[in-house]
């Protein structure tokens, strides 16, 4: 049974009901199955074996906060180890996130799409139910798969503190 909570966010000023349980540093990082850009199944985790991973979840590419947050992330990325993975998920369609990366020139996270299944924000509790998009959060992961960091954002548009997800990407080194 999946676990739905409502009033912890809003969307377009009204309270919704956010699905999947708040994770927490310790917890161990579930698996998750998303799309790539080509709409290839991509494992979250299988498919970035023995990397520290950051995990960003925004609403849409195609808001002012996430176009922001994302091009932060990627430029964040040319100076950190390449022994960390960066993913941004979102529930755009693939081929529209393909669009976003290609204008915004996006090379360095792995953007990765929730729309198909949701399986990401179901098991990282960042799915809004009534909108079907994801309430923007950030995690780090470490090579053994425990979560060490875990910030939940009150509000859609507050990004995340860079410099506190950086650090604990560094730590977990």
């Amino acid at each position: 049974m999946t676990t739905e909570r409502f009033g912890i966010v809003k969307f377009r000023g009204q309270a919704v009901t956010v699905l999947g349980p708040d994770l927490k540093p310790a917890d161990v990082a579930p698996e998750f199955s998303v799309q790539a850009l080509d709409w290839a199944p991509f494992n979250g985790l299988a498919n970035t074996p023995g990397k520290v991973r950051i995990i960003a979840a925004v609403p849409s590419l195609d808001t002012e906060v996430c176009d922001r947050e994302t091009r932060r992330f990627n430029q964040e990325a040319a100076a950190l180890s390449k022994d960390i993975s960066i993913l941004v998920i979102s529930t755009d369609l693939p081929f529209a996130q393909k669009r976003w990366c290609g204008a915004a020139g996006v090379d360095q996270v792995t953007v990765l799409s929730d729309h198909m299944g949701a399986d990401f924000g179901m098991k990282y509790g960042c799915l809004i139910k009534e909108a079907r998009i994801l309430r923007r959060a950030a995690f780090v992961v470490d090579r053994a798969g425990k979560i060490t960091y875990a910030a939940y954002m009150p509000a859609l548009g507050e990004e995340p503190n860079y410099a506190e997800v950086l650090a604990a990407a560094q730590a977990a080194l």
